[in-house]
């Protein structure tokens, strides 16, 4: 329960917490009481570890401290959070996940374990899915990819005499998706089909990069960026930008493309209760198939939410 309680923390940052930095949250535990707890909000804050020490005072000597994610151990703009736990007198580190950071990856751990800290990782996956954008980015140098797609019933991804395949409540779900990702992209092909704006709208947030993949040229009038490189090197660069996170909205091409280089992450597929009898699927050919993982399912409307992993973060 009180990782559960650390996770809950952890989620006050979200919006305030600079795209660079992961959501962390922090409670210590002694004689079965919560004594302090924290979380990181953002720029010139505290981490989590030393919010909560600090809240937890002299109480913090002999307790648990329950973390979302392991505590850093190399000189930012803060000193360590190992040397915080070490100096307060903490007895046992219960951790969410490991950090993927490579400036830690085990050695806060590591230096815990060195100074008599009784540690273990929980290896949760509501901890690793809960900061999934910044761990791919942090170690794998690129945007973490999600492909949304809506689609009938019937495997379909256009209806006939129809703009829209999902319901409103899924379009306006989109919009959300939008304004959460650092970057929305398309493929050339749906750029000349549709001249999309990818604009967040009717959700009160800043705007995504908005990008076009593929050979140009745009449209005239087209605000999109276009990206005619390697998709490899493309992601590589964006990431550099500070894109950690990137919406795919193309077509079937598009999303075979980045699948079939291993470039995605996540899936999110609208199912609407429709049957289109013609058309194109969701994915177009692949050189091989691609086992999905943590298949989960909401309800949007009448429409139906499926999400599952490529590969977990």
């Amino acid at each position: 329960m009180s990782l559960e309680r650390a996770l809950e923390l952890a989620e006050r940052g979200r919006g305030s917490v600079e795209r660079t930095h992961p959501l962390v949250g922090a409670v210590v535990v002694a004689d079965g009481e919560v004594v302090g707890e924290g979380w990181y909000a953002g720029l010139r804050s505290p981490h989590a570890e030393v919010s909560a020490l600090e809240a937890a005072g002299e109480r913090a000597r002999g307790a648990t401290l329950y973390v979302t994610l392991e505590p850093c151990s190399h000189h930012g703009r803060t000193p360590p959070c190992v040397d915080a736990v070490i100096a307060a007198g903490v007895a046992r580190v219960v951790a969410g996940a490991q950090d993927p950071n490579p400036k830690v990856d085990g050695q806060g751990f590591a230096r815990l374990r060195e100074a008599g800290v009784e540690v273990d990782l929980v290896d949760s996956w509501e901890a690793r899915r809960q900061n999934e954008a910044w761990r791919v980015w942090i170690s794998r140098g690129r945007p973490f990819v999600t492909y949304k797609v809506a689609m009938t019933l019937d495997g379909r991804v256009t209806v006939p005499g129809s703009r829209w395949v999902s319901g409103e409540e899924s379009r306006r779900r989109v919009h959300e998706l939008r304004a959460e990702s650092d970057a929305v992209a398309v493929g050339m092909g749906t750029v000349r089909a549709d001249d999309p704006q990818l604009t967040a709208r009717g959700v009160e947030a800043s705007q995504p990069r908005r990008l076009a993949f593929g050979r140009g040229p745009l449209p005239e009038g087209s605000e999109l960026e276009l990206r005619t490189g390697a998709l490899e090197d493309e992601l590589a660069a964006l990431a550099g930008e500070g894109v950690r996170s990137l919406l795919l909205e193309g077509g079937p091409t598009l999303a075979a493309s980045f699948l079939g280089a291993g470039l995605v992450d996540k899936l999110l597929v609208f199912v609407a209760p429709r049957l289109s009898g013609d058309g194109q699927g969701p994915v177009a050919a692949l050189p091989d198939p691609v086992d999905l993982r943590r298949l989960t399912g909401e309800q949007v409307g009448e429409d139906i939410l499926l999400t599952a992993y490529v590969r977990e973060p």
